[in-house]
């Protein structure tokens, strides 16, 4: 059985970042990951520093891994089923029944998007002509059509949120989730068109949103998509087994600090945490994140 200096779980934006920045720290360092995952589906991520033409999140996942790998980090394409602290290791348990034992823990799980099966056509689309987030991408749409795809009060908020960019936009609640008065009140005076009216297929060539046909058999163009549908899965249940500490919403409490959790030498970063869920956020949130393990793992040392 191996030890670590810090099991990462999860290898995307956020766990990438720490793996780097904890390897080059020469700290004997391992990646578990499911290849899951929002990062696996963004074909193309548009405000990240350094990539004016949009990067996808594969690329970044490829380069970070390399990356990772030239200072000494391993890997294993796994999914972690338990987590368990005994004194002062963690043992870490997956899928394939492998075990692994680590002096720290971080958590970088993210989040997964909810898609209707039904419209998963749609995921070539996603971060090139369809979005999720309009602080992210809501500059890709300005003075264009769009149309929300979406469910309920969650729907209308991105609606209105994206009037700042273009005012030519239709919401089409595909769940058919009752959405409050002064939401309708809100989408009316904003000039947003509302259809409560099942979404039978999104109309895409590759990569390209053209528009979506509705059940009812009626067909409606756009130049871009976003999605609103709420009920977004967050990867926290892995960290609940330790007992750390969790909002309502499920999303990881940290320090604002060291992105340490309330369970001593378990750390928390990207998505999975309570942020703005942005990539150059995660990016940042596992970079801090690894500085202070750092520091936690030369103190122990020092001590000896």
């Amino acid at each position: 059985m191996k030890t670590y200096d810090c099991i990462i779980i999860g290898g995307g934006i956020a766990g990438l970042s720490a793996a780097i920045m904890l390897g080059r720290y020469q700290h004997h360092v391992l990646v578990i990951d499911a290849a899951e995952g929002r990062s696996t589906l963004c074909r193309s991520y548009h405000n990240i520093l350094g990539w004016p033409n949009g990067v996808s999140g594969l690329t970044l996942r490829k380069l970070g891994r390399k990356q990772a790998e030239r200072c000494g980090v391993e890997f294993q394409e796994q999914l972690v089923q338990q987590l368990e602290k005994d004194q002062e290791m963690f043992t870490v348990k997956t899928e394939d029944s492998s075990i692994y034992r680590a002096k720290k823990l971080l958590i970088a799980t993210g989040v997964t998007d909810r898609i209707p099966e039904e419209l998963s056509n749609m995921k070539p689309c996603l971060g090139i002509s369809i979005y999720v987030c309009p602080d992210c991408d809501g500059y890709e749409v300005i003075n264009k059509s769009v149309i929300v795809l979406g469910a309920g009060n969650t729907g209308a908020h991105l609606a209105l949120a994206l009037t700042y960019w273009t005012k030519d936009i239709v919401y089409i609640n595909h769940d058919g989730k009752e959405i409050n008065d002064q939401l309708q009140n809100k989408l009316m005076l904003k000039g947003i068109q509302y259809i409560k009216e099942p979404i039978q297929k999104v109309l895409a060539e590759g990569e390209w949103f053209q528009g979506v046909k509705l059940k009812n058999g009626r067909y409606l163009k756009a130049d871009r998509g976003f999605l609103a549908f709420g009920g977004n899965k967050v990867h926290s249940d892995l960290a609940a087994q330790l007992q750390v500490e969790r909002m309502e919403n499920q999303h990881l409490l940290v320090d604002a600090r060291t992105k340490e959790t309330n369970i001593q030498n378990v750390w928390a970063a990207g998505d999975v945490v309570a942020h703005s869920e942005q990539a150059p956020i995660a990016m940042g949130e596992g970079t801090q994140a690894a500085i202070w393990i750092h520091k936690r793992l030369l103190e122990e040392k020092e001590r000896i």
